[in-house]
């Protein structure tokens, strides 16, 4: 799968259980969950038929708000945010919007640099975590 911006692995575990790691690995490191949206709920809600797909929305202030002073256009991209999702084979994958990606779409400079790179970094191992 490839979507521009998207960073895909695939995940040992269920799209529930994939979400679980993220929060278990958000909440080690002192990060904000603040929503979690089962999509697959919804649709039967509605009597309509998804397969596993479950969402966190998750960030820290000291993190996004440099990003948010440097272009405040980001801020539609922030909070940060982690989709598990089960395809048609049943594989089950984790994306997450790639922060590089974001900052060349806000046009952030070189001085951003390092916060991105921190926070690529930071995002890398927490999906390694969760998927492995």
């Amino acid at each position: 799968m490839a979507v521009e911006g998207l960073i895909v692995r695939a995940s040992r575990q269920g799209a529930a259980a994939t979400i679980d790691r993220v929060v278990a690995g958000l909440k080690a490191r002192g990060v904000t969950v603040f929503a979690r949206i089962d999509h697959a709920a919804g649709a039967k809600s509605v009597d309509m038929a998804l397969r596993p797909t479950e969402l966190i929305i998750f960030g820290n202030p000291k993190a996004g708000t440099p990003l948010m002073q440097a272009a405040q256009s980001l801020g539609i991209d922030l909070p940060l945010k982690a989709l598990a999702w089960e395809d048609e084979a049943g594989t089950v994958w984790l994306g997450y919007n790639d922060i590089r990606w974001l900052a060349r779409r806000h046009g952030l400079g070189e001085h951003a640099a390092p916060a991105v790179a921190a926070l690529a970094g930071f995002l890398e191992a927490l999906a390694a975590e969760a998927a492995g």
